[in-house]
């Protein structure tokens, strides 16, 4: 076998007294993919930092193509030929596509910025990624998908040696991810290596030749991934089996309507919608990527502009101007966008948890003791992983800002909860912990839920009845004794008629 491209040697690290890593051994070899999978929280991003240079480790050593080298930070990592695609999207939203590509690594002509080489590279690049997007368009103005595939351009581009894909699939469309996954085959034919870490257990089997597997910072076990079940990979990393994801589902409903939208368009997106939603139900809304689901959902809140459109709860008619009349209306939406939209990565977990619900802890000023006994209470419920309760938001794993997020709606105890992608990029054992925590909001405290996912046997196993929309329209929707993956695409696709 080729010499390895990257090697480390009992990488340990702490973050003051607590040690988040324990003597990880990690190789990689030339046109290998070698994926890391483990719960949120297992120590996965923190030995990618290392890897890339982010973080420098406490103990042990790291070998590139043999070479014991010492990474000070990530643009020595960069000059080594190591590029990382982060999870958390690391764009400069006000700058276009192609300036994001280049930034810090521009092309210059004399003194000048060579554009033209610049912009005809990066339509060469978004070509290459079937990416449909100008080189000229502002991050901002881009969907989430579409800015994760410019976060996969500026890594192809850098063309490094080794590649480190930290959940890439995790906002892309099923013709995206082929895309990616043709890239990869053509960067292994290549000899590059590329780390590949995902929560999707189906496409890591499908995509990688070795997996190892982390949990709690130590490592479990380094496996062919053809030796591993899906089934398999899931209880390595969580330590137990977990044949139920899902909660049996309980007819609870009742028949009683506590939202209904009718004839609501958001200009743009959405054209005449309408919908209703029982108590204690679970609604989903299926549809692929530019569906328009998130724009309704936000438009029904207040977080969009609509033209035309009206919102009864328990039959009268409410006025949603903005998100804080939404609450006033105990309506919460979690947004798909944690970092951009939910949280405040650079503030403290307990500065988050309480922001929307402030009023409870001010009397005229806020009660700093009341504060941190909602804070400890909401930890130990949703068993949020945080060594500090002063710790920023942006140093918690994915799913334990996921948690947070979760935790700071339960704040203002909503009757209504909008759920846009709740698992997108959280692992299997925390998927389990929001499905059971969803069930529980409309079976023990009386919720009514309604879910916006990509994963059509997330929608199928959680959800009692589906609205599907495609194009802007909802084109279905969906009973429970109906519901199967070839109906839901049926209509997602506009092949089944509009409602």
């Amino acid at each position: 076998m080729a010499d390895k491209l990257l090697e480390t040697k009992n990488i340990a690290k702490e973050f003051g007294p607590v040690r988040v890593l324990d003597k990880i051994n990690f190789d990689l070899y030339p046109g290998e993919v070698h994926a890391v999978i483990g719960e949120n929280g297992a120590g996965k991003s923190t030995l990618m930092k290392i890897i890339s240079g982010y973080h420098q480790p406490t103990e042990g050593q790291l070998f590139l193509e043999g070479q014991e080298v010492e990474l000070s930070d990530i643009i020595e990592g960069e000059k080594n030929g190591i590029a990382m695609i982060y999870q958390e999207l690391n764009l400069a939203e006000d700058l276009t596509v192609e300036e994001n590509i280049f930034l810090g690594q521009e092309k210059k002509k004399s003194l000048l910025l060579n554009e033209k080489e610049m912009k005809n590279e990066t339509i060469n690049i978004l070509r290459e990624l079937n990416c449909k997007i100008s080189p000229d368009d502002r991050i901002k103005n881009l969907s989430i998908s579409n800015q994760q595939m410019v976060e996969i351009a500026k890594a192809v581009r850098k063309e490094a040696r080794i590649i480190i894909m930290d959940e890439p699939t995790s906002s892309l469309t099923q013709d995206e991810v082929k895309v990616l996954f043709d890239l990869i085959e053509r960067l292994k034919q290549e000899q590059v290596g590329i780390i590949f870490i995902s929560h999707k257990l189906d496409e890591v089997k499908e995509v990688a030749d070795r997996v190892t597997v982390l949990r709690d910072g130590k490592q479990v076990t380094t496996e062919q991934s053809n030796n591993l079940s899906e089934a398999d990979m899931a209880n390595l990393m969580v330590g137990r089996d977990l044949k139920d994801m899902y909660p049996d589902k309980v007819d609870g409903i009742k028949e009683n309507i506590v939202l209904e939208v009718k004839n609501f368009t958001v200009p743009g997106y959405v054209e005449s919608a309408s919908f209703q939603l029982k108590e204690r139900e679970i609604l989903g809304f299926a549809g692929l990527v530019g569906a328009g689901r998130t724009e309704l959902l936000e438009g029904v809140v207040g977080l969009r502009e609509k033209t035309s459109g009206e919102v009864y709860q328990k039959g009268e008619l409410i006025k949603i101007k903005n998100y804080l009349d939404a609450i006033n209306h105990n309506i919460a939406y979690l947004s798909e966008d944690r970092k951009g939209k939910t949280l405040l990565t650079d503030k403290k977990t307990i500065f988050n948890l309480t922001l929307l619900a402030l009023k409870k802890f001010t009397s005229p000023f806020i009660d700093h003791e009341k504060e941190l006994r909602a804070y400890k209470e909401a930890e130990a419920k949703f068993e949020i992983q945080a060594p500090r309760t002063d710790m920023l938001v942006s140093k918690l794993s994915g799913g334990n800002q996921q948690k947070l997020g979760v935790a700071k709606l339960m704040e203002i105890e909503p009757e209504i909860i909008i759920f846009d992608e709740p698992t997108r990029g959280i692992d299997v054992g925390t998927k389990q912990q929001m499905y059971t925590f969803i069930k529980e909001l409309t079976v023990e405290r009386g919720k009514s839920c309604i879910v916006i996912s990509s994963e059509l046997q997330e929608i199928i196993g959680l959800c009692h009845r589906v609205v599907v929309m495609c194009d802007g329209k909802i084109t279905g929707v969906v009973e429970e004794e109906d519901m199967n993956e070839e109906t839901i695409m049926h209509y997602a696709t506009g092949l089944r008629g509009v409602v």
